[in-house]
């Protein structure tokens, strides 16, 4: 039998911490180990709890925000996944998110069951890369060449598949998309992977925004 994720709650907002621990604790794939008002208190609980295998994070918050917390786990605690948990689906808060090392961001309306779900999907994958996401990486994404070493600089095709990997299309529809054979596609993921250190589709999509691929 499947161990539950571990997960900590990170909101300013009681009455939403309380709501969520309330509704996650119908479902027997969550365990809660604690809830934190901000970053800051996250960061003591973590001193008296076990490591949670993932945050749900709110951005706006006093003292240390979502941002800040997002950072400094990467930092200290990079095996804590982050999911991002917000009200607002505006291109910046989801970019930066993800830049400070989010693997996943989800609307606050959005249903108990889509949040268990996407917490087990990162638990699997490693990411979370829905409707939302994607729409905004593909809406702000920049018709540019990434700022990288020019000897590793990616070839046109491989630019064009680390752009559709920003998306929710399969690796066998990206070589649909791009005319090509899955086999084909399978090299280029893995050319980028061995030029620029990655080791997962959520690190395309990063390597994607850092180097300016996608702009705010």
């Amino acid at each position: 039998m499947t161990a539950p994720i571990q997960i900590a709650i990170v909101d300013n907002h009681t009455l939403f911490r309380q709501g969520m621990a309330s509704l996650l604790g119908d479902f027997k794939e969550v365990k809660i180990l604690f809830d934190a008002e901000n970053g800051e208190d996250m960061i003591g609980k973590l001193k008296k709890f076990p490591l949670p295998d993932m945050i749900l994070m709110d951005i706006t918050m006093p003292v240390m925000n979502g941002y800040e917390a997002t950072a400094w786990l990467q930092q200290t605690h990079p095996s804590v996944k982050v999911l991002a948990l917000s009200m607002f689906d505006d291109d910046k808060p989801i970019i930066n998110m993800l830049k400070s090392g989010a693997v996943g961001y989800m609307l606050k309306e959005s249903k108990i069951r889509d949040v268990v779900f996407a917490l087990e999907t990162i638990r699997k994958h490693g990411y979370y890369l829905n409707e939302l996401v994607s729409g905004k990486l593909l809406h702000t994404m920049q018709n540019k060449n990434a700022q990288v070493d020019k000897s590793k600089e990616p070839t046109v095709n491989e630019l064009r598949f680390l752009k559709l990997s920003c998306s929710e299309l399969t690796y066998k529809e990206i070589a649909e998309e791009m005319n090509l054979s899955p086999h084909t596609i399978d090299n280029y993921r893995e050319s980028l992977f061995q030029k620029f250190g990655l080791k997962s589709r959520t690190g395309m999509v990063l390597f994607a925004i850092k180097n300016e691929l996608i702009s705010v």
